[in-house]
This record gives structure tokens, C-alpha cells and sequence, in this order.
């Protein structure tokens, strides 16, 4: 053979070992075994999602379902969304997060169980009980994309007449009359107090550990606010704030509460989803699960929960049909809710045997339903 030849055969050879690993003895072996790698890591990746999704509990199946079916509106009306397609990664991510949240704690859990508890499993613990307040936020925010998802036009006019057919007068320029700085001021911090109703009864049933009752107020709560978003998309409602402005001789005076709630709503409010009143269903939502766990906070609460409805008239934010609205759908979320928890898989965070009792001291039993 001459030097050319050879080298040729030489390229020719190294050519095919380059193509066909010397593992494999011919291509088709190569593809083969290829093709077994990349099936092997799908199926690792949905043994992955499986479990993930086992980690669930109600909570997250409520999450997640609201997610589906209003991700069907979205993409029925995408012609009414902005930036539908930027909703829908959004949205994916934020669903990736819970999922993976979920799969991890759980596999936090099992180490714990097997090798004590840790600072990882703490952190875990935590986040997976807490993010909820987290997942409220982003889909309240998200309504402001989503108000005139299916009906385009504002409907406040029906309310405006509803609420002089049902009290003979417009409720919140009646009330103009009584403004003080110092009523104005506690109207608004009776407002505000929405946002400790859930934190306190959570983390009341969060610390000594209740953890069928912890979940069980946060899916009331989860199922009382989807309800509402869904009315929200389709009859939407700006709220008197806009729909009214110029209705009263001045801005209400106050102190440090008051001018801090006009700044919030002058320039982070979300325009739109005052029908029904989420701070209303939230509270009355909660408001059930304290009267179901904790009796006394029920009773210690109630009055500022009545208030804070009144001051949602008070402070421009909504008509008496939003707390009408609001009223029913927190009800229809403690209802609807306890019939979820019924379920066996409700509750997922507290099957981990020792873990529990190591991290907090003892194993906390079930309880009832």
C-alpha cells in the first residue's frame, strides 16, 4: 500500500471513530444506546414531576387548578391580554417554583427523618408553609392584566345604582359628612388590618404545629379568592377611587396611616377587581377558620373585621356590593374548602414521621376533620 493509501485508510478509520464510539461496535448500536439515554431522561424527569405532584397537597391542587382554568380564559380572549405570551412564562415559572418547592421539602423531610433534623430542613419547612401569602400577592397583581379579559368594558355604573336603589343614597359621598382626621385615621388602620387577619391565625396554627388546620384556612382562603378573580374577569369593576373621583369636595385628611394608604392607592393600586372585595372574602375566609380552630380569636377579631368592611365604604374603595360579594365568596371558600380537606392527600407536610418530632420536639397527631 502506498503512503497516500495509507494515510487515507488511516483518516478514513479515525473518521469512524469519531462518528461511532469504540464502546459500539457499529452505528446502529450508537443510535441505539442513544435514544435509551435520552428515554431514560424523560422518565426521569417525569418521575420527578410525578413526585412533585404527589408533594402536593389541597392547597396546591386549588393553585394550580385556578392556574389552569384561567389559563384556558387567557388563551380563549388572548386578543384582550397585552402580552398573553409573557403571561403564560410567568405563570409557567411561578408553577415550576410551588412544584419544585413541594419536591423539595419533602426530600428535605426524608433526610431529616433519616439523619435529624438541619438548617436545610428548617428553611424548607418554613418556605413551603409560608410561600402561600406569596402566591396570593403575584395573582392579585396579576388581575390588573386581566380585568377586561372577557367583558372590555367597565360595569361600576350598574353598582353606583345598586348601591342608591339599595340605600337611597351614594354611600361613600353620604359618609363625606362624618370625616374627621381622627376617623379618617382609624378608618384607615382598620383597613390596613386585612393583612394580619391570615399571618396571625397562621401562624398561631404554624407554631403549635396544627397543620390540617393551617391548611385547611389557607385553602378557604385560596378557593374564596379564585372565585372572586374569576367574577372579576368577567364583570369588572374599577372601584369608586376612579369611577367617582371628583364625586367628594376633598381628599380625606388624616395622619401617618391615612397618607400612606393615598399613596399605595394612588400609585401601586391595581385598577380594577373591587367586585367582589378580596380584602372582604380574604377576612371572612379566615374569619371562618378561626371560628373553626380558634373560637377566641373569632370573637377578638370580629370587630375589626366589621370595621374594615365599613371603612372600605369610608376610605373610596368600594361600593356595599363589593362587600356583599365578598362576603359570599369568603363563605363559599370555607365551604367549598372543607370539603377539599376532607381528602385523604389534603395535607402532605405532615407525613414525615420523626422529622417533625425532631425538629420541633414532638410528633404533632392529626388532627380531626
Amino acid at each position: 500500500m502506498s503512503g497516500k493509501h495509507a494515510r487515507e485508510a488511516t483518516q478514513e478509520a479515525a473518521g469512524q471513530a469519531l462518528a461511532v464510539p469504540s464502546t459500539y461496535h457499529s452505528e446502529t448500536a450508537y443510535w441505539s444506546a442513544k435514544q435509551g439515554m435520552n428515554t431514560g431522561l424523560w422518565a426521569a424527569i417525569r418521575r420527578e414531576i410525578a413526585a412533585a405532584w404527589t408533594a402536593c397537597g389541597a392547597f396546591e391542587r386549588m393553585a394550580l387548578g385556578y392556574f389552569a382554568a384561567s389559563g384556558l380564559l387567557i388563551a380563549l380572549f388572548a386578543e384582550h391580554v397585552r402580552h398573553p405570551l409573557r403571561l403564560f412564562a410567568v405563570r409557567a415559572v411561578v408553577a415550576c417554583v410551588v412544584l419544585a418547592l413541594c419536591r423539595i421539602q419533602a426530600r428535605s423531610a426524608e433526610r431529616a427523618r433519616a439523619q435529624g433534623w438541619s438548617l436545610a430542613s428548617q428553611w424548607w419547612h418554613f418556605w413551603r408553609h409560608w410561600y402561600p401569602h406569596l402566591f396570593f400577592l403575584f395573582c392579585f397583581e396579576e388581575l390588573a392584566q386581566l380585568m377586561t379579559l372577557i367583558q372590555p368594558h367597565w360595569q361600576d355604573a350598574k353598582l353606583i345604582a345598586f348601591d342608591h336603589w339599595l340605600t337611597g343614597v351614594h354611600p361613600s359621598v353620604w359618609l363625606e359628612q362624618f370625616a374627621t382626621p381622627a376617623r379618617n385615621e382609624f378608618m384607615q388602620l382598620v383597613y390596613f388590618t386585612y393583612f394580619a387577619y391570615l399571618l396571625v391565625l397562621g401562624g398561631i396554627l404554624y407554631f403549635r404545629r396544627e397543620w390540617h388546620a393551617y391548611w385547611s384556612v389557607m385553602t378557604y382562603s385560596m378557593v374564596g379568592y379564585s372565585i372572586g378573580y374569576f367574577i372579576a374577569m368577567s364583570f369588572p369593576i374599577e372601584s369608586p377611587w376612579f369611577s367617582m373621583a371628583g364625586w367628594w369636595h376633598a381628599p380625606l385628611q388624616g395622619g401617618p396611616i391615612t397618607a400612606m394608604m393615598s399613596f399605595i392607592e394612588r400609585y401601586g393600586r391595581v385598577r380594577g377587581a373591587a367586585f367582589p372585595s378580596e380584602h372582604v372574602a380574604g377576612a371572612i375566609a379566615v374569619q371562618w377558620g378561626a371560628w373553626r380552630f380558634r373560637r377566641r380569636l373569632f370573637w377578638v377579631t370580629a370587630p375589626l373585621v366589621f370595621f374594615m368592611c365599613v371603612s372600605t365604604i369610608w376610605g373610596r374603595y368600594h361600593y356595599v356590593a363589593d362587600i356583599f360579594g365578598g362576603m359570599v365568596t369568603g363563605t363559599l371558600g370555607y365551604f367549598l374548602g372543607r370539603h377539599v380537606m376532607r381528602r385523604q392527600t389534603a395535607v402532605t407536610t405532615d407525613e414525615t414521621g420523626m422529622y417533625e418530632e425532631k425538629l420541633f420536639g414532638r410528633v404533632q397527631a392529626r388532627p380531626g376533620i
